[in-house]
Parts: C-alpha cells; sequence; structure tokens
C-alpha cells in the first residue's frame, strides 16, 4: 500500500472523504518533493529542486492556491455555528473541516509563505495570483461567508503589500449572496493587489447560468476583473469515489459544465468585455466545442445561441495545466497562444511542479507566443505594468 494512504488511515481520515488531505500526509516539505521528484522520475519533466530554465519574463502563475493564517483561524472558530458540520484535528494535527457533501484537510504547504517562496524561485515564477481552494466559502451563511471572502481578500492584498512583486490576489466572493458579492467587489477594487475574481464551477448547485448571478458579471466586467473560476464539489462525485476519478474526470467536467452554461446562457454576449478564465487547460471543453456546434444545428433549444459554440472558444481563456504537450499544443492550435496562461494548481498534488519547461518545451510555438503563455496575456489579464 502507497505509504501516503497507510499515514491517510492511521489519521482517521479515509482517503474516499477526504482526497484533498493526500498531500497533507507527507510529514514535510522535502518528502512531499522527494515524493514528486520519483513519480516524475520515468517523465521528461524536472522535478522540484531542479534548475528551472533562465526565463526571459518574469513568469505570472495565475493558478496558485492559499489558506491565509486569519482564515483558518476565522474557520476553525466559527465554522461549526456558520453551516460547517464539524471541525477537528486529524493525528496529524491538521484541522479537517467537514461540510455537506465535502470534507477537507488544511495541508501546510497551503499557508506558508516562505517555502512557497522558495518553490517559485525554483520553478522561475516571478508572480502567484492566490486564490482559495476547496471548501472556498459557499457552505457558510451568507454572512459568515462574507466574512471568510473578506478575510481571505484583505490578507492578499496585505501579503502583496509585504512582498509586492511576487503575490496578488483574486477576490472570493460570497456567490450565495450576489448582493453581497457586488458590495464585496466594490470593496475590494480599491485594495492594492485584488486584480479579479474567484469563483466555482457551480454555486451550491446552482450552475452560472443562473439569473442571479449576472449582476455580478455585469459589476465584473464594469470593474475590468478577470473571473477565475475553479471546479469544487464536482457533479457524479459518489460515482467517482476511487481512483481519484473525482479530480481527473470531474474537474475537467466541472469546467465544461461552467463554459457551456456561461456561453449557452447568453452570459458571454451580453458582457462581451466580460473575461473568464478555465482551469486545468479548459478541462473536457475545448474537445467538446465540435459536438456542440452540430447540436445547434439539429436541438430546437440551442437556437438563441448568435453563433455556432465554435466561434466561442476564443471568448475564454486557459491555464496550462494539460500534464501533456500535445495536448497543451493541441489548445494553443485551437484557441491561439494569446488565449492561454501560465498556470499551476500549487500547491496541490496534481499541480504542474515545472511551469516554465512546460511551455519552453512547445519549441513548435514562437519564442513570443511562449513568452504571451508565460507572461504577456496574464499581464494584460490582470491590468498589469511591463
Amino acid at each position: 500500500m502507497d505509504v501516503c494512504l497507510k499515514r491517510i488511515m492511521k489519521s482517521g481520515v479515509t482517503p474516499e472523504r477526504h482526497w484533498e488531505g493526500y498531500a497533507a500526509m507527507m510529514t514535510s516539505r522535502r518528502a512531499f518533493l522527494a515524493g514528486t521528484a520519483a513519480a516524475l522520475a520515468t517523465s521528461s519533466m524536472p522535478a522540484w529542486g531542479q534548475a528551472a530554465p533562465p526565463t526571459r519574463v518574469k513568469v505570472i502563475d495565475v493558478h496558485s492556491h492559499w489558506y491565509p493564517p486569519e482564515w483558518l483561524e476565522l474557520v476553525e472558530k466559527e465554522a461549526v455555528d456558520n453551516g460547517a458540520t464539524k471541525i477537528e484535528r486529524n493525528a496529524r494535527g491538521f484541522m479537517v473541516i467537514s461540510i455537506p457533501g465535502l470534507g477537507v484537510t488544511f495541508q501546510p504547504q497551503y499557508t506558508d509563505i516562505p517555502s512557497r517562496l522558495k518553490a517559485m524561485d525554483e520553478k522561475g515564477v516571478a508572480i502567484h495570483v492566490m486564490s482559495l481552494t476547496q471548501p472556498m466559502v459557499y457552505w457558510a451563511k451568507p454572512e459568515f461567508g462574507l466574512r471568510l471572502s473578506q478575510a481571505f481578500n484583505n490578507a492578499c492584498s496585505e501579503l502583496h503589500k509585504k512582498y509586492p512583486e511576487r503575490f496578488l490576489g483574486l477576490a472570493m466572493l460570497p456567490m450565495q449572496s450576489p448582493d453581497m458579492s457586488i458590495a464585496e467587489l466594490d470593496r475590494v477594487s480599491k485594495l492594492p493587489g485584488i486584480k479579479g475574481a474567484y469563483m466555482s464551477t457551480h454555486v451550491l448547485g446552482k450552475n452560472l447560468d443562473d439569473k442571479s448571478f449576472w449582476p455580478v458579471y455585469e459589476k465584473c466586467e464594469a470593474l475590468g476583473f478577470p473571473i477565475f473560476l475553479h471546479p469544487t464539489n464536482t457533479l457524479g462525485a459518489d460515482r467517482m469515489r476511487n481512483y481519484y476519478l473525482r479530480n481527473f474526470i470531474g474537474n475537467p467536467v466541472e469546467s465544461a459544465i461552467a463554459a457551456s452554461s456561461l456561453m449557452f446562457s447568453g452570459v458571454m454576449d451580453k458582457y462581451p468585455k466580460l473575461d473568464v478564465v478555465l482551469p486545468h487547460a479548459g478541462g473536457v471543453f475545448p474537445s467538446l466545442l465540435g459536438r456542440m456546434t452540430h447540436g445547434q444545428t439539429v436541438r430546437q433549444e440551442l437556437q438563441d445561441l448568435p453563433r455556432p459554440p465554435m466561434e466561442y472558444r476564443r471568448r475564454f481563456h486557459y491555464d496550462t495545466i494539460a500534464h501533456d504537450k500535445d495536448t497543451l499544443l493541441n489548445l494553443v492550435h485551437q484557441v491561439g497562444a494569446d488565449r492561454v496562461v501560465c498556470g499551476t494548481d500549487f500547491p496541490a498534488d496534481m499541480s504542474d511542479v515545472a511551469p516554465v519547461s512546460t511551455v519552453e518545451r512547445m519549441t513548435e510555438l514562437s519564442t513570443k507566443d511562449r513568452d504571451l503563455i508565460l507572461r504577456g496575456n496574464a499581464a494584460r489579464l490582470l491590468k498589469l505594468e511591463g
């Protein structure tokens, strides 16, 4: 049995319930790096700690997760009274939250900034754009969801002020209350370092085409805030308990549902200046556009869409987390190099451990296009100078 699974079982946290805690059972960052290196030994990708290739640009990673200590403290103190079913510590002392349909172990590598900076330097990454990850805040009562969002957003801004050249933030929003989300967008638009908004692929089971969310999209467009999407509570999770399918299949499908909902509902047409970034190389969305384009010709319920679905592929941006050169190259050929941004999913076990090499290995692309992916496109989306 895998040593990490043994540790999980000893801790009392079942792998089926707490897959997100898998990497947390690593006893130290050194063990985590060693495990990653071993997993990559037979691949063409360099492991952490190996010198990153020299970069011509200051690389921006738009997909990086963080739990600020003050956010965790608020969760531990008040979550049970505001929507969580249980807060406990496992055998290794890591906090575990249980909410309806999900359990998450808060892993120390998601919090520690010094080790993050070291990893960024090893990878050749100049800037992390910070966002929350599971369980986000939608499980909470709206008022507490707002407080959690504010705690995260304030922490991101403070981190940016401490390290202005290294960290930016994506605003967490309490989307269970669109009105509160709009007010929070107004507030964070004045905070240093907050450069966009962060949302799940659904909100408590509501797809992103729900009309109650449209005023939030309108506000993001008005502020010039791109929206970065991320899966949580994936569809069909009960059927994907084994083999990590909830991540391998569930996450890519979630991205496709979210993007398709925004496209078919008319959101992307009503708000033509709204930028939406899809994680994990867009999931299966790019691969399904041909099928949906055919479907529009035969399905009456799709006739209101003003253009074929295939023509919407460039209305989205996509990160580079494909874990395969040919898959990523195909994405670039489909949507254009100007629609792809560097992302890693740091520090998850499914992260891209060599993001610069991932892009630089695509020698079929021009240097200009590779630089766009490593920095230029993200800098444009986030409205950075230089």
